[in-house]
């Protein structure tokens, strides 16, 4: 069995990465009843990872549009670090009372967990209400710019060929660029070497130098070395085309595993009443699919979601289960 770790670097490029394409998710349904609440004193939201980063970002644009829509005011408060979790915990000793909540992106809510070794110092299940996707990121498939193949069927034939010996890298074990390539080789039956790096940076300039075969990267992070020509796209890990890259193929019509959203939303302490999470939800899920904010965030590179509640709720046990399944099947375990 491999042991892998996962530097902080490695995940927190996931965090923080600003990514691309429209979308137009239907917010969930909530019964009037529920949805008549409404906030009547400022929102902190806990932002978990650093100033400037997509999260911080995008939990601005939201306030600004949820102040423009409703007239709520949403205060961003940094509590950035240990993979997001500083700020889940002050969440989850606040009152459930709707005025605090935390960012609950999919590395901490989903992919953690399933990862044998790493410490998750609360009970994500047990101690937070999940409220609220805001936004997420589909993948792009990349690889060297002189791949004898402009496809993804020719990527699974060299691959074969190479019996072990093509590559594909990471910004580090255990991150979503190197479960993402795992996801893709166990669905198409090919076997790759992983070489992991600090970080997406220098693992996409070895992507570009040629000196590895492939990656699995945000969308907006390999969008210019794309277009530049510096790296050959192959597709897209959605169903359908992205604004932002229309060239490349949706993956997920020709591989139906890999369909990767890497989702941003909010959650709250438990305990939260049933009004106050539907009237949140029903707040956030209005603002992100506002065309007004909508655009503000595919310019910024994210695409509008809004599952509110129970529908939130559902896409984080399902996507655990799914990485789970991937880190059990690559021997993936932190220290």
């Amino acid at each position: 069995m491999t042991l892998v770790r996962m530097p902080r670097r490695a995940f927190m490029a996931g965090a923080t990465t600003a990514f691309a394409c429209p979308a137009l998710i239907s917010a969930a349904l909530v019964s009037p009843a529920e949805a008549a609440w409404a906030p009547s004193q400022p929102i902190r939201i806990l932002v978990g990872y650093p100033p400037g980063g997509a999260v911080d970002i995008l939990v601005r644009v939201v306030g600004e549009g949820a102040q423009r829509l409703r007239g709520a005011n949403v205060i961003p408060e940094s509590r950035s670090g240990a993979y997001g979790f500083i700020a889940a915990q002050a969440a989850a000793r606040a009152a459930p009372d709707g005025y605090t909540l935390a960012s609950a992106i999919m590395g901490m809510m989903s992919v953690l967990p399933a990862i044998p070794g790493v410490p998750v110092p609360l009970d994500l299940d047990r101690e937070l209400t999940p409220v609220c996707t805001l936004a997420g990121t589909p993948m792009a498939l990349v690889v060297r710019p002189d791949a004898p193949f402009s496809d993804v069927d020719g990527l699974i034939a060299y691959a074969k060929g190479k019996a072990g010996a093509a590559t594909y890298a990471s910004s580090g074990s255990g991150s979503i660029n190197h479960l993402g390539a795992a996801l893709f080789c166990g669905a198409t039956g090919v076997a790759m070497t992983h070489i992991p790096y600090r970080g997406g940076a220098p693992a996409t300039l070895d992507v570009s130098a040629g000196r590895v075969d492939m990656m699995v990267a945000n969308v907006a992070e390999v969008a210019q070395q794309i277009k530049a020509g510096q790296l050959k796209g192959l597709g897209v890990t959605t169903k359908e085309p992205t604004p932002l890259m229309p060239e490349l193929a949706p993956l997920a019509l020709r591989i139906p595993a890999m369909e990767i959203n890497n989702w941003f939303g909010l959650a709250g302490p438990a305990g939260l009443p049933a009004e106050v999470r539907a009237g949140l939800g029903d707040l956030f899920a209005a603002v992100v699919n506002d065309p007004h904010t909508a655009k503000t965030l595919t310019d910024r590179g994210l695409i509008p979601l809004g599952e509110a509640g129970p529908v939130f709720e559902a896409r984080i046990q399902r996507d655990r289960a799914l990485w789970k399944r991937v880190v059990q099947a690559n021997d993936i375990r932190g220290d």
